[in-house]
């Protein structure tokens, strides 16, 4: 249990001192706010995920783009077959 708590806060000093340095690499103050609401929203996700997990719905975001995809790719096939006609 401390493991995955020490790993946990591990894992977000690593992302925000990550995202610090994408901050100041960023030449100009127009693309800064889009990269702090990407990253604001990533930090949120990290933050939730050992709450989701002690709830048992732990967020997996492979399976969540899986599905998107999925959606995506059977939108495809009905245009590919209305095109098709």
């Amino acid at each position: 249990m401390f493991d995955y708590i020490y790993e946990w806060i591990q894992n977000l000093a690593f992302y925000l001192i990550l995202v610090t340095a994408a901050l100041h690499a960023v030449p100009g103050e127009a693309y800064k706010k889009y990269i702090r609401f990407f990253t604001g929203l990533v930090l949120i996700l990290m933050i939730l995920t050992p709450i989701l997990k002690i709830f048992g719905t732990e967020f997996r975001v492979q399976d969540f783009i899986d599905r998107g995809m999925e959606e995506y790719r059977d939108e495809i096939e009905v245009e590919e077959i209305e095109i098709d006609w």
